[in-house]
């Protein structure tokens, strides 16, 4: 009988993780039972009482087990982390407050059963905020037309994924990994699900302006150049420009020595332009120096402090 692994990352789900349990074993009992399944909730440093319920769940079904990690190792490390731990024959990432309906997953091993080694779910609508789903896609269709490599639009990482992809994912090693990016350069043959995103069943989102940026911004440094090659392109240009304007000074001056004022004006606002565009240009490269630096010190994806129900 094959077995489909089923990974949920956590943190501060208390109102959710109960009621997601009872959902994908009800999915399972009545729509794949001739499958076994193993739930995974790996918990990122909850401070509810989320570990509590995990691990009364774990006790009562051998068939759930649980990760607590030491400390919140970010919205990417930890569910790539849990994906790894899987022992199914193909393994559902989704999320704990509902937002990736449970009705998906059949749909996903069907696909998973016709052939396809991934299949992933595609937002074509949202719930969410209307401001930031529309600022999603924006910056959807910017890293897309900015990219070398193909990037799929309102594609948050839920899915399924063949054993074979989660070996490539293993043998990657890599200590930031970008679920979405490495499913568009790396992944087989997938097939895309279209659905509908629920609002949360309860509890309050963890995602803010900072970890949208977070994403943004290591999927802009892992995936493009454009960064680099602006800043290259930028200063050629620039300094060309300056060199122009300051030889076309001189001749005014030396033409005009009585009626051309020098004035200090033209030099600050000169000044003032060209070290905000260092400036902006230095923060540029040292968001790719970050993440070099990060994939350099290979620290672990993330640290355990505990695990329940996996065996030895």
């Amino acid at each position: 009988m094959k077995k489909i692994s089923i990974v949920v990352p956590c943190f501060n789900e208390e109102e959710n993780v109960v009621p997601m349990a009872n959902a994908i074993r009800e999915i399972f009992k009545n729509n794949l039972s001739s499958y076994k399944y193993e739930i995974i909730f790996i918990d990122n440093d909850s401070k509810d009482r989320t570990r509590e319920l995990i691990r009364e769940l774990c006790r009562n079904d051998k068939d759930i087990k649980g990760i607590f990690n030491a400390k919140n190792f970010g919205q990417f490390n930890s569910p790539y982390y849990g994906m790894l731990q899987s022992t199914g024959d193909a393994t559902i990432l989704m999320a704990a407050d509902f937002q990736d309906p449970v009705e998906m997953i059949p749909k996903y091993v069907k696909a998973w059963e016709e052939g396809y080694k991934i299949a992933i779910g595609i937002k074509k609508t949202s719930q969410e905020n209307k401001i930031m789903y529309h600022l999603r896609s924006l910056y959807y269709r910017i890293i897309k037309k900015l990219s070398e490599v193909e990037q799929i639009e309102h594609f948050t990482g839920f899915g399924l994924y063949d054993k074979a992809f989660i070996n490539v994912m293993r043998e990657l090693d890599d200590p930031v990994p970008f679920l979405r990016g490495i499913v568009a350069e790396l992944g087989f043959r997938r097939k895309e699900i279209p659905y509908d995103q629920p609002q949360r069943r309860a509890g309050k989102t963890s995602n803010n302006l900072y970890k949208l940026y977070d994403a943004a911004m290591l999927s802009f440094t892992a995936y493009t150049k454009v960064g680099l090659r602006l800043a290259t392109f930028a200063g050629i240009i620039l300094s060309g420009l300056s060199m122009i304007i300051a030889v076309i000074y001189l001749i005014m001056k030396l033409l005009y020595w009585d009626r051309f004022p020098a004035g200090m004006a033209p030099i600050l606002i000169g000044m003032l332009f060209l070290g905000s565009i260092q400036i902006f240009f230095i923060g540029l490269v040292g968001e790719y120096i970050m993440t070099i630096n990060q994939r350099v010190m290979k620290r672990p994806l993330v640290v355990e402090e505990e695990r329940i129900n996996f065996e030895e």
